[in-house]
């Protein structure tokens, strides 16, 4: 395990199409949800501890070896919003391109065949973790993160949200990703003998209705 390729898996700058998305803070401003550095952490913490747990603890599984169309299944059936879905397999299919060109591998190739059009993105992030020689954890870490730091981003552009006070969300949010995160990797080990049907399914309504309504909007910022 290389802690400079994880950074390299975690870095922003990483071609998978993840800047592209908002991780429903769009349409959360839009909503008047968030206006502020003080509401965009209630977002994110909310999101962190619902959505962005249920991610991470596929990844983790993902990362473990679990078969990825059963964890595609599982992804599907916590993911109401078509609106999400259809976001999730777009972020997945172009994170596989960038993995199969980054870290060729047997498993990356054989997930792009059976999923043609993208499975979903915890998924193929795990995956992604494993073909990169990275563990579970590491995997967990990556989605949880992004879970949070794709709706900050997303709000300095939206809001002109001083940068500061969004990389203040995230350091305050810190201790709890950790928390999430072991959480996840936890359920993940679960998994390998349990199946997807162990993993946590976590429901935040709010962003399945934003990403409907949000898909809807004929002028739009981010793509979901």
């Amino acid at each position: 395990m290389s802690r400079a390729t994880l950074l390299v898996l975690a870095d922003g700058r990483f071609p998978a199409g993840g800047h592209a998305h908002s991780g429903g803070a769009e349409a959360a401003v839009r909503a008047g949800h968030i206006t502020d550095a003080a509401s965009l952490e209630e977002f994110c913490r909310g999101r962190l501890h619902t959505s962005g747990a249920v991610a991470a603890s596929l990844a983790a599984a993902a990362a473990l070896g679990v078969d990825p169309g059963e964890l595609d299944l599982a992804a599907d059936a916590r993911t109401p919003s078509p609106a999400l879905r259809v976001a999730a397999r777009r972020l997945g299919r172009q994170l596989t391109r960038a993995a199969r060109a980054t870290w060729p591998h047997p498993e990356l190739d054989a997930l792009a065949r059976r999923f043609p059009k993208g499975a979903h993105q915890p998924v193929v992030l795990g995956l992604t973790a494993r073909a990169a020689g990275l563990a579970p954890l590491d995997a967990a870490y990556c989605s949880a993160y992004e879970g949070v730091s794709g709706a900050a981003t997303a709000v300095v552009r939206l809001l002109s949200l001083d940068p500061f006070d969004a990389t203040g969300v995230l350091a305050r949010l810190a201790p709890e990703v950790d928390l999430v995160v072991q959480d996840a990797v936890e359920a993940g080990r679960l998994a390998v003998t349990g199946g997807g049907d162990v993993l946590p399914a976590r429901s935040a309504p709010l962003l399945e209705i934003g990403a409907e309504a949000h898909a809807a909007l004929p002028v739009r910022l981010f793509a979901s």
